[in-house]
């Protein structure tokens, strides 16, 4: 029996799945459409997996991760998580939480499902490997959420101090349509300025008049009032 998925289930509220279904914009024509709800929010999800997480396998993850139900998935993804963080020592079962995670991307389709997994598979894995993978989805993902993945992964990087990588995969990223890329660009940017600053401003002089006004503003949220303003001007000039 697969306990994650029983006990997902027993905490369906279909009071909260029109609230849900709008917050997360499955109407038609918008970013998920078409995608189911139960009614769970985030913090009760993630109760449940920290309780079952221990009890799932891989065929486990796979029947969470395939529902068509946005929860479900969502907990398969944090389950995953968990095993990679507890597989610290063993390379190889980390491996497979990673190849698992990689041949499942178009099953994570939403922004919450991204956010909530990517950097803390993916990005830690690559950590202390080669990260040209994080390119390529940003580059020539299939989908809007494999490229949302090349840039959040990068999270983990940024987390100890390294934001090279950030701003290369921003980079590539800075022209693209979707606002949904442009905030998850801005915000990695503004927590890359975090680390520094001076990065930040160097990268922001040379592209702020590029940039779409979506990921200008998410980028320099936390700078003070003048110099918000002041790269608020240069970004006009792109109109």
């Amino acid at each position: 029996m697969n306990r994650l998925l029983s006990e997902i289930l027993a905490h369906a509220d279909p009071s909260q799945v029109e609230g849900l279904s709008r917050f997360f914009k499955t109407g038609p024509g918008q970013y998920g459409e078409g995608d189911l709800f139960l009614g769970i929010k985030v913090p009760v999800t993630r109760s449940v997996v920290r309780a079952c997480w221990k009890d799932t396998d891989f065929a486990d993850l796979e029947e969470c991760i395939m529902s068509g139900y946005h929860e479900l998935r969502l907990a398969g993804l944090l389950a995953l998580v968990e095993h990679f963080s507890h597989a610290r020592r063993d390379p190889a079962a980390q491996k497979r939480c990673i190849d698992f995670y990689l041949s499942h991307t178009e099953r994570i389709n939403n922004w919450d499902l991204v956010d909530l997994s990517c950097y803390r598979l993916l990005g830690e894995w690559l950590c202390d490997k080669d990260r040209s993978l994080l390119y390529e989805l940003a580059r020539n993902g299939r989908s809007i959420w494999e490229q949302r993945i090349g840039i959040v992964s990068t999270m983990a990087f940024v987390r100890r101090g390294e934001t090279a990588d950030t701003f290369a995969v921003a980079d590539i990223l800075l022209n693209h349509p979707h606002d949904l890329i442009q905030k998850a660009v801005g915000w990695l940017l503004r927590e890359a300025g975090k680390k520094d600053e001076a990065a930040l401003c160097a990268f922001l002089d040379a592209r702020a008049p590029l940039m779409p006004r979506t990921m200008l503003r998410y980028a320099i949220e936390k700078f003070p009032e003048e110099r918000r303003m002041h790269y608020l001007s240069a970004g006009k000039r792109r109109l």
